[in-house]
């Protein structure tokens, strides 16, 4: 089966808008809650560094991943690295949170605010991949 032979409807404008605020409603509430902390600067310096690096490995896990499906040539090292790469900032996050001086409330915040951030990076390059046009012109939308 071709990639081209493997195709959906578009994506709808309400799952982009979903995605799209996802993802900065995930990033904004993880920077807010960190500019409004009152940690050692290193510390903040540590989370904002966490949430960057989780956002690139996700999106670059989720590419990996759809290559892989439309059978674009993907090797397994790199497969492999995007997954460690994926799952280390959220390892770091929990080890970071599980010896943080915060209230329980706060560590589930920035938790839950980190992985809708992820979330939605991860969505937003699903709907910039399905809506992209092809060297046909035509927008390639795969399962």
């Amino acid at each position: 089966m071709t990639p081209a032979a493997v195709t959906t409807a578009r994506t709808s404008a309400a799952f982009i808008a979903a995605s799209w605020l996802a993802l900065l409603m995930g990033m904004a509430g993880f920077v807010l809650g960190l500019w409004n902390a009152t940690m050692a600067l290193n510390e903040k310096g540590y989370y904002f560094t966490v949430l960057m690096f989780g956002l690139f490995a996700a999106i670059s896990l989720q590419k990996t991943v759809r290559d892989r499906l439309e059978r674009i040539p993907v090797t397994g090292l790199y497969y492999g690295l995007a997954w460690f790469a994926t799952l280390l900032p959220i390892l770091l996050l929990l080890v970071g949170l599980w010896n943080a001086t915060l209230t329980l409330s706060e560590k589930g915040f920035y938790g839950m605010a980190f992985l809708l951030a992820l979330f939605g990076a991860i969505a937003v390059q699903k709907n910039t991949r399905d809506t992209r046009p092809t060297s046909s012109g035509l927008p390639t939308t795969n399962e």
